[in-house]
């Protein structure tokens, strides 16, 4: 591994864990660059995951000492996304996940469009939402997000974000912290799957995660300071990126190799 490696890395992590902690939709940064560096798509895949579990960690104990986090609620919701996330890991050290990320470019483009059109609703609390006893479609809903988180993890926080705030009635902000939360949940478990079949690069993974953890330090620390609507922003330009590289009408690879050629 060159200097110039190490360095695209971590800066890299940085961008993606503060994308990550604010909105969603960077892992498709590092695996990108982590494929380009040579690594399997497979064990890119699990090799984000020891970013991704240190980057949430730092995230939730950060919104946790800022009083944004709802524990309460949250662990309730853990429970669905963890069992959905085992089983989308070890689905994911099987299958290749190319049909699938057509499907959910196409179900981002939708979520984007309503972002857009109807701004308010995710801006605002619905307290009726959110003192609503869970029903059996929560579960339902991040059961299946938990599946997809497992599988491959690219964008996942969009489709979490997405149901916290049109289910459960969170804003953003809140609704981001609990996204770090599922997130850590299920982190552990997606990625010893992935270490028992021998796709996690640690060399990378730790070295990613320097950027990334100091990326969802920054974002968790000044989330209140940069407001709900910043984050809307932050989620519309990351959804459309994040689509468009899915679509393939561009990839993030080239970039990285004309970065590196330098």
């Amino acid at each position: 591994m060159t200097w110039a490696e190490i360095v695209v890395l971590i800066v890299s992590g940085f961008l993606v864990g503060f994308i990550n902690t604010l909105a969603g939709g960077g892992t498709i940064i590092t695996i990108s660059l982590l494929i380009f560096l040579g690594l399997p798509a497979t064990v890119a895949n699990g090799t984000n995951r020891v970013a991704v579990l240190l980057q949430t960690f730092v995230a939730v104990v950060t919104f946790r000492k800022k009083r944004i986090l709802d524990i309460k609620k949250g662990i309730l919701l853990c429970f669905p996304t963890v069992i959905g996330s085992i089983v989308g890991s070890m689905t994911a050290t099987h299958l290749e996940a190319s049909v699938l990320e057509k499907v959910i470019a196409a179900a981002m483009f939708i979520m984007l469009f309503f972002i857009v059109y109807k701004p308010e609703r995710w801006l605002k609390s619905q307290t009726h939402l959110i003192e609503q006893q869970l029903q059996w479609y929560h579960y339902a809903a991040y059961l299946i997000i938990g599946f997809y988180g497992g599988f491959i993890h690219i964008g996942v926080g969009f489709f979490m974000i997405a149901a916290l705030v049109l289910l459960s009635g969170y804003d953003l902000l809140k609704a981001n912290a609990i996204k770090n939360l599922l997130v850590l949940a299920y982190a552990p478990f997606s990625l010893a799957i992935f270490v028992y079949y021998g796709q996690v690069n640690w060399h990378y993974g730790l070295i990613l995660s320097i950027g990334n953890v100091l990326g969802a330090f920054f974002a968790s620390r000044y989330a209140i300071t940069l407001g709900t609507n910043f984050i809307r922003y932050v989620i519309i330009l990351v959804n459309l990126i994040t689509v468009l590289q899915l679509l393939g009408v561009y990839n993030f690879a080239s970039i990285f190799k004309f970065v590196l050629s330098k």
